[in-house]
């Protein structure tokens, strides 16, 4: 069917007196709807989808719960479903005496999805591919190539403010209605956290449209590329091992955590429902887990904190699976021994960074992969703000990592290893380069290494002149006659006497001077021979 659809759309036709459907991009395609109104009709159906959905588990909640837990009848129901919408965006609350905003990042990836489908529905609707110019400036092959990206780069976000903004002002109408006297959604956080999410999850799935998914990163310069990479990869292991830590604790304390269950005693449809949120906080957990191996930890509450280093706590909130939690007091030396994952996962990033964009300038490669733990903690330092936040007033104040103590650590775990590692593979990368060359190749490179060698010490000797033709004199001969005279001037005593005739007697009138052999040599002077027998001896 899409193939026929390609076929159709290419061929040039008229279709009910609308225009040929060509893929020229131009505002003559009567076929195709404006992009802000596809991304308006994408953002209503994604919040449409998702409350549906959410009012639906909302509703089963309240009918297993006591009917006072949502308000007054089914408008408490849609206005609760609200809440939990605007919290699967990250919107905290104002509630008496203090704040909420520790919230399950799991439940983001509702929206998330849903975002997703539509923007590529919206993409697919516009025609975003045939958006793209078919006619690009002429130059270059890198020229053109810088173009299409800056093509690209732009429509990709024109389709993810499209999306993005429609979005966050439904966002706020929606804020607006799920307040209530105890709970106050912050209206701010609402526009900016949907504005965010949509963006994103929408220029994510133009960029999937508009070409594969090898294709995005290659919308980036090579160096910014080689960055991404390694902050991918560097804080992909460190998340990889913060969720088989935090397994590993659910495993070793099960126990615990189905004592804390039976205590509870939810019920059939109240311990899904905890399963669920205990489902949803797995993410934050990881997250949790990751300023764990980092080394500052987090904490439970003010005056708490579960590190590496010891563990200090009070009173948890009931939720199970903080049943996992270790005890307090100083943990044992081999626990210490995760404190090397931050670096570990530091030298597979510099590796990356280096095998992606490899450098001549050895110096370079360490730095740039410092870089990429600077982007590795920055973005270590986002998941920890969201992870955690405050679930009230008082002592839960304080619940979750610090950001900035987590961007601290892994910066610096991250980029020293990086650095390091950066650097020897870049040299590895060269060595082998310059080893693979072929011998002719090799030979003439050297070759023009020592010339550049000669010619930084000075200039280089010139070859010997050759020997004229002629007779050259002996040391008897040198007594009394001149010398060959080997020099650029003429004008000199010696050279006097090649045009000055002799005032001897018995000197002859001199026949012309043929004896005279004038030849240049490399340097631009002249080599003067003269014949010995040619002057008076007797001057």
């Amino acid at each position: 069917m899409t193939a026929l659809l390609d076929q159709l759309r290419a061929a040039p036709r008229t279709v009910l007196g609308r225009l040929p459907l060509t893929g020229g991009g131009g505002d003559d395609d009567e076929t195709r709807r404006p992009l802000p109104v596809s991304g308006m009709l994408a953002a209503a159906s994604t919040l449409g989808v998702g409350l549906a959905v959410l009012t639906t588990l909302t509703l089963i909640g309240w009918i297993a719960a006591p009917r006072g837990a949502f308000g007054q009848g089914l408008p408490g129901v849609f206005r609760a479903a609200c809440q939990v919408w605007l919290a699967a965006h990250h919107t905290g609350f104002a509630i008496p005496n203090g704040r909420v905003g520790l919230l399950p990042l799991g439940l983001m990836a509702l929206p998330a999805a849903l975002l997703y489908r539509a923007a590529i529905w919206m993409a697919r609707d516009a025609d975003l591919r045939l958006r793209l110019p078919a006619r690009l400036p002429k130059g270059s092959p890198k020229d053109l190539a810088n173009a299409r990206r800056r093509a690209q780069l732009v429509l990709i976000a024109q389709a993810g403010i499209s999306l993005a903004a429609p979005y966050a002002l439904l966002a706020g109408v929606i804020a607006l209605v799920a307040q209530n006297n105890v709970t106050q959604p912050f209206v701010g956080e609402a526009l900016l956290s949907h504005f965010l999410l949509a963006f994103v999850a929408g220029s994510l799935a133009t960029a999937r449209t508009i070409g594969p998914w090898r294709s995005m990163l290659r919308l980036l310069p090579e160096r910014a590329r080689s960055v991404v990479a390694g902050t991918a990869v560097a804080l992909s292991t460190l998340l990889a091992a913060g969720l088989v830590l935090v397994l590993t604790a659910v495993v070793m304390n099960f126990g615990e955590i189905h004592r804390l269950s039976g205590v509870l005693a939810p019920g059939f449809v109240g311990g899904l429902l905890l399963l669920l949120v205990e489902v949803l906080y797995l993410f934050n957990f990881v997250v949790w887990g990751m300023a764990y191996l980092s080394g500052p930890g987090f904490a439970l509450g003010t005056g708490t904190l579960v590190a590496p280093t010891g563990v200090q706590l009070g009173g948890v909130p009931a939720l199970p699976i903080l049943g996992a939690l270790p005890d307090s007091g100083v943990t044992s030396p081999w626990i210490m021994s995760v404190l090397a994952v931050p670096f570990l996962a530091g030298a597979v990033a510099g590796v990356v960074v280096a095998r992606v964009a490899p450098t001549p300038q050895l110096e370079s490669a360490p730095l740039w992969g410092f870089v990429c733990g600077l982007a590795t903690g920055l973005s270590a330092a986002l998941l920890a703000a969201l992870a955690g936040g405050p679930l009230g007033g008082a002592r839960l104040s304080a619940v979750g990592p610090s950001a900035w103590e987590v961007a601290l650590s892994v910066a610096l775990e991250v980029g020293v290893a990086a650095g390091i590692s950066a650097g020897l593979t870049n040299w590895w990368l060269m060595y082998h380069a310059a080893r693979a060359e072929p011998a002719p190749v090799r030979r003439a490179g050297e070759a023009i290494a020592k010339v550049a060698s000669v010619a930084a010490r000075g200039r280089p000797a010139a070859p010997p002149a050759p020997e004229p033709s002629g007779h050259w004199m002996d040391a008897t001969e040198c007594d009394t006659g001149p010398i060959p005279v080997i020099r650029a001037d003429w004008s000199d005593e010696h050279g006097s006497a090649t045009t000055a005739p002799s005032t001897s007697p018995r000197a002859k009138t001199p026949p012309p001077r043929r004896d005279i052999v004038d030849e240049s040599d490399d340097r631009g002077g002249h080599v003067i021979y003269v014949d010995p027998y040619a002057w008076d001896r007797d001057r």
